[in-house]
Parts: structure tokens; sequence; C-alpha cells
């Protein structure tokens, strides 16, 4: 069986010492990334005036390799950057290595070109190497630093891979990447064989079988004490203590509405790939339908595309498969009974009777139902996988649901 790597983010419970050195250490990485990047920058600028004096011209940046470009930070980092000492060497060379892998990204076409980064936005560092990372109980050991506690115990056992420590407001989270070869701690598969999953903003997923599951939609129910925090901290005078402590009040709300929205999603595909085996989903293009204005806060806010990710994954470790179905097949027009497929179907018509059978349906539940269907025709003209069966699922809460 091929080996998986699995990642557990875990709090930090940290003391105002150990706060001081995450902060510093996520400044020196943050610092040696930025430094990289700036040198790159005024390489490629002295290269490019140098082709254009003898008429050529070509684009290509220099990408930064961990132990070259270590050895030029260090020759001055003692002189120039003394205070990069109080942290342990490895941050910035891990740092530098990250923005060799976006160069990578960027000349594969796989990401954009590497930004500086800022202070105070996504602050970041990774523990040292695979060996200088030990863990004990509720404990993690941190190079210069010592143990720290953490509120969980790390939840795989295998080989770890690497550690990242990350700010997210106020508080400072370890996420560890874990190796495994056994997958055993997942709670076995239900057969209950195929289900179609048709994703709305009203309910987030609805399924062949009937079964419709709705968002707690966090951003639309904290809306209106957002944009009082918003609106309370632009009036703050900048660089003042009383903007700062608005600022912390609101990435806390940001955090809170994300943490809302990335724990029913989580229950929710856990759920779904606990019960069924193959699950049918629309290949739906998020990143076009979020330029509708009228629409773009309702997708974002229920998170379709964290949504199919979490699926793919958790339905791949317990030996299912997500089956994308063709995103111009219609299946809302069709009608699962006989097939007759509308002309129009408005998107404010939630419910609709075949004119050719007479049957009633709620476009939600036959969309489902049309994404599961057996020799379902794709707009290509391609045919599906199998036709999923009516189950009937129990009415067990998903709140009460564990993570895996």
């Amino acid at each position: 069986m091929p080996s998986t790597i699995l990642g557990h983010k875990i709090a930090l419970d940290l003391n105002d010492r150990q706060r001081s050195y995450c902060r510093k250490a996520a400044g020196a990485a943050r610092f040696a990334y930025n430094w990289a990047l700036g040198q790159v920058k005024e390489s490629q600028r002295a290269r490019e005036h140098c082709i254009r004096l003898t008429g050529q011209y070509e684009l290509h940046y220099e990408i930064p390799t961990g132990a070259n470009w270590s050895k030029r930070l260090n020759a001055v980092k003692d002189n120039q950057y003394p205070w990069m000492r109080d942290v342990s060497a490895t941050i910035p060379l891990r740092a530098i290595e990250n923005l060799g892998n976006a160069f990578k990204a960027f000349y594969k076409k796989l990401g954009k070109f590497p930004r500086f980064k800022k202070k105070g936005v996504h602050d970041s560092f990774c523990i040292g190497k695979t060996t200088q990372i030990k863990i004990k109980g509720r404990k993690l050991w941190m190079p210069r630093l010592g143990w720290v506690r953490m509120f969980q115990r790390l939840r795989f056992a295998g080989r770890i891979i690497q550690a990242v420590v990350s700010r997210k407001a106020h508080r400072w989270f370890v996420a560890i990447s874990v190796e495994l070869n056994d997958l055993s701690h997942l709670t076995p598969r239900e057969n209950q064989g195929d289900v179609g999953i048709d994703l709305g903003l009203t309910h987030m997923a609805t399924l062949s079988n009937g079964k419709k599951y709705q968002s707690p939609k966090p951003l639309a129910n904290a809306i209106h004490r957002l944009r009082r925090l918003s609106k309370s901290h632009s009036r703050k005078q900048k660089g003042s203590k009383n903007r700062a402590k608005s600022a912390k009040r609101l990435a806390r709300m940001h955090a809170r509405i994300a943490n809302v929205r990335r724990d029913f999603i989580h229950k929710l595909t856990t759920m779904l790939t606990r019960r069924f085996k193959t699950l049918y989903i629309e290949d739906l293009a998020i990143v076009n339908m979020v330029k509708n204005r009228s629409l773009s806060r309702g997708i974002a806010d229920v998170g379709w595309g964290e949504f199919v990710r979490q699926l793919m994954y958790k339905a791949e470790m317990r030996g299912g498969q997500v089956v994308r179905r063709d995103k111009w097949f219609p299946s809302s027009k069709i009608c699962s009974s006989c097939g007759h497929k509308l002309d129009k179907l408005p998107l404010s018509v939630r419910e609709w009777v075949c004119p050719e059978c007479g049957a009633e349906h709620d476009r939600d539940i036959n969309a489902a139902k049309n994404l599961a269907a057996r020799h379902a025709v794709t707009a290509c003209g391609e045919k599906g996988i199998s036709r999923s069966e009516k189950q009937e699922t129990s009415s067990q809460d998903i709140k009460q649901l564990a993570l895996f």
C-alpha cells in the first residue's frame, strides 16, 4: 500500500517568552524570504541591462537554492543582521527553500510570480530539520526554545515530514505532516453504495436520496458585526495602540468565521465518505462563478472548493472515489423519471413538473439523481459510470461526527 501524508494542525499553549520567540522566528523567515527575492530581482535587472546592450533579451530568474543562498545570507548576517542569531539557523534556510519552490511552480505555470511578504500577514516558519522535530505526548520540542505545550496529542503515528508554526489572529498553531503506511485508524466505511451530490447555496449539499444539508453560512450570520468592526477599525488613527487592538478584534472575527465554515465542511465530508463508496458531483467552474457579483459572496461563504477538495482526498483514503460530471451536463433540466429535457429552467424555479410524464421534482434532488444516474450523458457525449440506488441514511446529526 502506498504511503499517505496527512497533516494535523494543533493549537499551541505558549507563554509570553515563547510567544515572543515565535514572532522573532516568523520575522526572520519573512526577512530571509524577502531578502532572497530582492537579490534575485536585483541580479535580474543587472542581467537585463547587459542583455539590452547586446540586443538580446531572455527573461530568466535565478532560482534560489537552500545551500548556495544560505551561504550568501550567512556571509552578511553577522555584520548586517545580528538579530537573526536569536533564532534557529535552519528557519531562514527553509524560508529560502520555500522561495525556490515558488519559483519552480512559477516556471511550471502552477503559480504566480513570488511576491514580498508583509508583516502580520500569514506569519509562519518551519521548525528546523526533520531530525530536530521531537514530540512527546502533548509537548513539542523547538530548537532554541525547548519544549512547548500543545492542546492536543498528535493524532497520527508515523514518520514526521515537517512541522510549520503559523499564527492565525491571536493564536499560534503547529501543522505537523506525517507519512503513514497504515490507515487502520480510520473508521471503517459503511457499504451504502453510490450517491449523487448537488451543490447549492440554499442547501450546501443535496443527496440523491433526498437528504439535504444546510450550510451554517457563518459570513452571512456575522456580516453586520463584521461591518461594525471594520468601520470602527478604519476610524482609528494609524500607528496608534487603539488601532492595533481593533486589528486584533477584527482578525479574531475573521478567524471565527473561517473556523465555523471549516468545521462544518470537515464533518459533512467525513460523513459522506464514511457512508458511500462512489460520490458523483458536478465539475463546477467555481473560479468563474465567483465573478458574478450577485452570487460571489454566497459561493465563498459555503466553501464549494474546500468541500470538493476534502471530499476527494477523504474518499481516496477510504478506498472510494469521486466522479466529476461534465460542467455542461444539464442535471437540473432533465427529468430523472423519464429523461425529458427542458429548454429553459430559471434559477428562481425550485420545483417543477415534467410536461412529459407529470412527475413533480425538487430542483436540487432531481439534479442529484441525474448526477448519479446510469448512462448519464454529458455535454461531450460521454457516458457516466453506473447508477446509484436510493440509499436510506440515518438521521444522525453531522455535528456529532468526529473529524475522521
